[in-house]
């Protein structure tokens, strides 16, 4: 809210984030607003952050984007429009959220059509609900998306989903991509190390496959 981003400039943050739904019911979950209520307050935040003397980015989030189980015929192209919306009150870029896994490849490539292949900075939040973030994400590679958010282990969810899973591994993306050939400076060792961390943190197991049996490069030791 206008609130916590006028703190978090107080506080010489670099980057804002809102967040709003594509899904009516899933944003009163969430925010406790109707959409256009909450297109109106990130207009407020998008000015407080352009009223200093050096402007921070805003990045909008588009909750359900690739469908709603509150709204069974939502479509991309709803969360498109509402993506434009946004850019109109002045956000820096979007980033569309498959907020409880209901993507798969062929709604990601309907998403890169609505946005008329203009994808350059449009960022992807993947959940791993069904278990196709990482198939989700490599679709979307040769689409010209290179925005991915990630959490180490897999963690995350919604508590306003039903059944939503964590969100797409950054071990499990970061290992891809080296198949791939695709630098990322990442060492995927080093994120399996802190996975296990996490693990010991939150005293269970994380999702992640990729945390639990190492990416392929592994060698295997005897014994």
């Amino acid at each position: 809210n206008l609130r916590g981003a006028e703190m978090a400039l107080d506080a010489r943050v670099d980057e804002l984030t809102v967040t709003i739904s594509a899904s009516p019911t899933y944003n009163r979950r969430n925010v406790r607003m109707e959409v256009d209520e909450s297109v109106a307050v990130i207009a407020d935040v998008v000015a407080a952050a352009r009223s200093g003397s050096a402007p921070v980015p805003v990045d909008a989030v588009v909750s359900c984007a690739f469908g709603s189980p509150y709204e069974p015929d939502l479509t991309v192209d709803e969360a498109v429009d509402l993506g434009a919306r946004l850019a109109d009150v002045g956000v820096t870029r979007l980033t569309y959220a498959d907020t409880t896994g209901m993507a798969t490849p062929r709604r990601v490539a309907e998403l890169h059509a609505a946005l008329g292949g203009e994808v350059d900075d449009v960022g992807l939040h993947l959940h791993d609900t069904r278990g196709t973030a990482v198939v989700n994400a490599y679709a979307a590679l040769p689409l010209g998306f290179t925005r991915f958010d990630t959490a180490v282990g897999g963690l995350g969810g919604s508590p306003f989903a039903h059944g939503a899973g964590g969100n797409l591994a950054t071990e499990e993306l970061v290992a891809l991509l080296d198949d791939l050939g695709v630098a990322t400076g990442i060492d995927v060792e080093a994120l399996v190390e802190v996975a296990a961390s996490v693990e010991a943190l939150v005293g269970r197991a994380v999702p992640s496959g990729v945390a639990h049996a190492g990416p392929r490069t592994r060698v295997a030791t005897e014994g």
